[in-house]
């Protein structure tokens, strides 16, 4: 990235100017560098000479000056400035620019990809929903969160696997399937009340009746237990379906799904108990067996083995990372979790020092909750059943690429109101649609050029001197830094800021520049502009393909 390499020059002339003299020794710190708040000032500009300020014991304005006298020559780099109180702005030079058209049309859809990850075995871990219950708005904003973190790390050269993790075991899945039982049998006109703390949605009633359906009575016939359990299986299977169903709706699709029962299976629970009592990390009190995290930094105990002697919760979240740290090898693992889950981090620490593993190694995001609205109303009930919103009902009110934009647009500890007005209004105040119908503009301009029979195979973007042109150029260089800051900071939302920063550059180009003239005194510049304009729809594809969202060849 142009970045990197203008940190390095600046880096080296702080070097030169000691050997010189204008500067003494001292160690030299990183080199940061910023956009500047103003297009006046140039692309970037760098604070460092305030930041060497005590170490030089010089004014910063004296040490940027002998920094610019140390510079040394680079082909992108134009006007150089020192500005109080002691940055330094730098200015691409417009040559460099433009000949950034080709570079962009020669990389096609790998432009913007990076290798910061090198190949590191990343697992990206979202959704995960129970499958006791459709998914929601919620589960929405986490699979977008996800599935558009996976493509940014992969385009930073990651090696990522995207994975669904199945609760199948547990409380809530024998809750879950004793209201099944119990609603299969209502279907059947028996009176079976629901457990205390069963599933009431309407969803289990028209899960129950299908069964009824499908079934007949067979598993009235059969043994209580044994019924509650082949429901239960059927239940499981219809409920992920419909998962998978939604999901795919919307883009996601999953390398692998992971059930939780295959912990118990296949004796990973056995052996984290193991390793945990070994360890010393483990107490028995009240009855139940619990893991001392207090001790490793976690906020309290915590029971892994309850009194009645299940696994808890927790004890599937140790044995599952075991799993992927030592069994799959996963560098790196990224959880995405809801709100309710903040106060589980300090835990998840805890059990990575047990099974004597780094903890940075274990990455949570939270992500917070998402209010809908209706023309300024919140919206608390479905129409259609008088309970839950489902994900599917807004998928379906407003299309898969308003729900990812709108999702992905805030970042994820940000609490988000989503407008289903707004999602389906065509108009440039909605931010999905105005991006996209920036895409199907040019798309739409392309296409009457080659009506035109005219190309840009020849177009020499020397001749892309406007500062609108410039703008845009400028934008369109902004990509793999957007790609950098999401992987770094694991915050996708960038990309939706940065989509329609490069639309509204576009317009603003599209206003200001005839692109297809019939002036054959214009041809050479119809054929420059034509180049521009194939390398802006390259770079706006790029950034909705990271997102998720369709990129339209007609609106």
């Amino acid at each position: 990235m142009i970045k990197d390499d203008l940190a390095k020059l600046v880096e080296k002339a702080i070097k030169k100017a000691q050997r010189k003299g204008d500067l003494p020794k001292f160690k030299v710190p990183p080199v940061p560098l910023e956009r500047p708040k103003q297009a006046d000032w140039g692309d970037y500009a760098t604070p460092v000479c305030m930041q060497l300020a005590p170490l030089a014991r010089m004014a910063p304005v004296k040490i940027a000056e002998a920094v610019v006298k140390h510079l040394a020559e680079a082909d992108y780099l134009g006007e150089v400035k020192v500005a109080h109180p002691g940055f330094i702005n730098f200015t691409l030079a417009d040559e460099w620019l433009t000949q950034q058209v080709e570079t962009i049309l020669a990389a096609g859809e790998s432009y913007g990809s990076l290798d910061l990850g090198r190949g590191k075995k990343v697992q990206v871990e979202y959704v995960s929903a129970n499958p006791t219950g459709p998914l929601t708005v919620g589960s929405g904003r986490n699979a977008v969160l996800g599935d558009s973190l996976a493509n940014v790390l992969a385009a930073a050269g990651y090696q990522v696997q995207r994975e669904y993790y199945v609760n199948d075991a547990g409380t809530q899945m024998r809750l879950f399937n004793e209201t099944l039982y119990a609603r299969y049998a209502q279907a059947l006109g028996q009176d079976e009340p629901v457990p205390e703390r069963g599933y009431r949605g309407s969803y289990m009633v028209e899960l129950g009746q299908q069964i009824a359906q499908e079934h007949g009575d067979k598993f009235l016939r059969m043994d209580r237990q044994e019924a509650i359990e082949a429901l239960g299986e059927i239940g499981l299977k219809k409920m992920l379906a419909g998962i998978r169903s939604d999901l795919e709706l919307m883009g996601v699709h999953y390398d692998n799904w992971f059930s939780e029962r295959s912990l118990y299976e296949d004796g990973y629970f056995a052996q984290i108990m193991t390793i945990l009592r070994q360890g010393g990390h483990i107490a028995e009190r009240e009855g139940a067996v619990w893991f001392k995290a207090k001790e490793l930094g976690g906020g309290k105990d915590e029971v892994i083995i309850r009194s009645t002697g299940e696994p808890g919760y927790f004890a599937s979240d140790i044995a599952y990372h075991y799993n992927k740290f030592v069994e799959r090898g996963f560098d790196w693992v990224i959880d995405i979790w809801g709100a309710d889950h903040q106060g589980h981090v300090p835990r998840m620490k805890a059990m990575m020092r047990a099974l004597g593993l780094d903890p940075e190694r274990l990455t949570l995001i939270i992500y917070q909750l998402v209010t809908l609205k209706r023309g300024g109303e919140i919206v608390r009930l479905s129409k259609r059943t008088g309970d839950i919103i489902t994900l599917r009902e807004v998928l379906e009110e407003v299309g898969p690429d308003a729900v990812r934009f709108f999702l992905l647009a805030r970042a994820a500890d940000s609490q988000m109101d989503f407008d289903l007005d707004l999602a389906k209004e065509e108009s440039a105040e909605n931010p999905v649609y105005y991006v996209q119908y920036s895409h199907a503009r040019i798309a739409s301009i392309l296409r009457y050029a080659q009506e035109q029979g005219v190309t840009s195979t020849n177009g020499d973007v020397a001749l892309l001197t406007h500062p609108s042109e410039l703008a845009l150029i400028r934008q369109m260089l902004k990509l793999p830094e957007i790609v950098a800051l999401a992987a770094q900071n694991l915050a996708p939302h960038h990309l939706a800021y940065y989509a329609q920063e490069l639309a509204a550059a576009f317009h603003i180009f599209y206003r200001d520049c005839r692109v297809v003239s019939s002036d054959p005194a214009d041809a050479e510049l119809t054929q420059a502009r034509l180049k521009l304009v194939l390398a802006a729809k390259i770079v706006l594809a790029n950034t909705l393909r990271l997102m998720g969202v369709s990129a339209p060849e007609r609106m």
